[in-house]
């Protein structure tokens, strides 16, 4: 199973293109802290590369901004480049499948009404039960 879930803030503003073929593709990094502190009793930081594809990559281009929080479900992916000088380099990415905005909408991109990206349902909710009403 290849499946990861990360929360983050996004790092730099969205970069939207679109592969020779014209599907729309996304990128940006979030840095996500770790939930502990090292010997100096400082939190770390790790920083993932996300790729975005076809419409909810057109959605976080219009939406997302640096510094927005997200939530991110997808999955990893490892590829390999030569860099300028012809030294191969190494990547891991994440390929998103979810994206949910995190950053209040006051605090949102220049737009008020961006959607939530997520695939979850909402749950049905419950009404309470008086006690005296329970057959047992």
């Amino acid at each position: 199973m290849n499946k990861v879930i990360l929360i983050g803030n996004l790092t730099r503003d969205p970069e939207l293109t679109e592969t020779p073929s014209g599907v729309s593709v996304c990128r940006f990094a979030i840095a996500v802290s770790r939930d502990y502190a090292n010997a100096d009793g400082n939190r770390e930081t790790d920083f993932f590369n996300i790729t975005v594809w076809r419409g909810r990559a057109e959605t976080c281009a219009k939406y997302l901004k640096k510094g927005n929080k997200v939530a991110v479900v997808g999955s990893l992916q490892n590829r390999s480049y030569e860099d300028k000088d012809g030294i191969k380099r190494n990547v891991t990415d994440v390929i998103a499948s979810e994206v949910e905005f995190l950053t209040p909408k006051g605090m949102q991109s220049d737009v008020e009404d961006a959607p939530v990206m997520s695939a979850r349902r909402e749950r049905p909710q419950l009404e309470a039960i008086d006690d005296n009403q329970l057959p047992f």
